[in-house]
């Protein structure tokens, strides 16, 4: 009974290995039993190549290596779950975990249990990624920020109803403006599950009527503490949300990714509860100095007026209607008489015109011409303007300005050229 509680190695550790054949399932067994005995716990520090990760199952397979050598790793869905980066080829990581032997192709791998950065820690690299990923997606353009109205009538609040935050957003709110209502939607701000409460109260928020703003945020706290508004889940529901965000994560020095999304970061819950309403007193102050102003403008504006009044009541025009109608009529009787002389003079100017060429045609005209004694010779029906066109004994007529006569050619003489 004490052999069978034995481990294969236990039982054949008796024999000389060189006198015992061994299956090859026994050899990779006893293996595997010595590298699990011995290096029950190990962290190894290398660089990562051939990284896969394997759908649906979730396992994650890779190479770990230096400058000498390489070990195949493998880390199960299980564990994977709980890395808080990405994992890539070429990052240097530190590996704890056990080291095993796969019976079935005699591989000696490593199986892990946590990833962390070397060099950096888990969540700083996570944080980088993240932000690096959403910075190129566009998600803290200042082209989506929205703006933060001046005076809300509904704000709601996304925080704890555990801590401090809470109870100075609603003092600081009520103390300035009593006026607003604030509703108080209460989640988890951190540890498991929170970045999920925190993104489904924002989704909340945006399915309900006149709600005007929204503060998210928690106090201070360390980098694991505020984690959950560095998930990637709060973040594009940040970016979603059609009702302004302010985030108010009560650390001064360090952003989170919900302050790069966020329409306005506030360095504190208190100071969101500052940012997000007026003071009162400063509204009332302002508007008894406006309503000052508008007294004085009016006064002011109303002096102008009466003056102006003044001036017009005393005006000629008031004063003597009747002559001031009377003179325009006479300007209108003035203005008809200068139209019509200009009219006559312009009429007479263009009738002497008329006349003057309707005489310097008229001399110009062949009629004009014949009244001067002189005439123009008729032959066969044309014209004669050469002797040399007409013969001895051809008949003519001679036109003259009051008639004309017929002859007969009965000779010719011939001007020379």
């Amino acid at each position: 009974m004490q052999d069978e509680n034995l481990s294969l190695f236990d039982r054949q550790a008796t024999v000389p290995f060189e006198d015992k054949i061994l299956t090859v399932k026994d050899l990779t067994r006893m293996a595997k039993e010595i590298l699990e005995q011995r290096f029950p716990s190990v962290i190894v520090e290398g660089e990562i190549s051939n990284f896969k990760r394997h759908m649906p199952s979730g396992h994650l397979y890779f190479t770990l290596k230096d400058d000498e050598a390489q070990v195949r790793v493998v880390m199960w869905r299980s564990d994977a779950v709980r890395l808080k980066f990405s994992i890539s080829d070429g990052m240097k990581v530190l590996v704890r975990g056990r080291v095993s032997l796969y019976e079935s192709r005699g591989d000696f791998q490593l199986y892990a249990v946590n990833i962390t950065p070397a060099g950096q820690g888990a969540l700083q690299l996570a944080f980088e990624q993240l932000k690096r990923k959403l910075e190129e997606e566009g998600l803290f353009s200042d082209e989506h920020k929205k703006h933060i109205p001046l005076f809300p009538k509904r704000i709601g609040v996304v925080t704890s109803l555990e801590g401090a935050a809470v109870r100075d957003i609603a003092s600081i709110i009520e103390r300035r403006f009593p006026a607003v209502e604030v509703v108080i939607y209460p989640v988890k701000v951190q540890g498991e599950g929170a970045a999920e409460e925190i993104a489904c109260a924002i989704d909340d928020f945006n399915s309900r009527p006149n709600v005007d703003v929204l503060i998210v945020g928690r106090g201070g706290g360390s980098l694991e503490d505020l984690w959950a508004f560095n998930e990637e889940i709060v973040a594009r529901s940040i970016f979603n949300s059609e009702i302004p965000v302010i985030s108010a994560v009560g650390h001064q020095v360090d952003f989170t990714i919900a302050d790069f999304v966020a329409d306005v970061r506030a360095a504190t819950p208190s100071a969101a509860a500052e940012l997000v309403v007026p003071d009162r007193t400063e509204v009332l102050d302002g508007l008894r100095t406006l309503v000052g102003k508008m007294s004085t403008s009016v006064g002011r504006t109303t002096d102008q007026l009466a003056l102006q009044l003044d001036k017009l009541k005393h005006h000629y025009a008031l004063r003597q209607p009747i002559s001031l109608v009377e003179q325009r009529l006479q300007f209108v009787d003035d203005l008809f008489r200068r139209i019509q002389t200009s009219a006559e003079h312009y009429i007479e100017s263009q009738d002497q015109k008329m006349k003057s060429i309707y005489s310097h045609l008229n001399a110009l005209s062949p009629s004009g011409i014949l009244r001067r004694g002189y005439a123009f010779v008729e032959s066969a029906g044309k014209v004669v303007t050469s002797a040399r066109k007409v013969e001895v004994g051809q008949r003519a007529s001679i036109h003259l300005h009051d008639g004309i006569l017929d002859t007969q050619i009965t000779g010719k003489h011939e001007q020379k050229q």
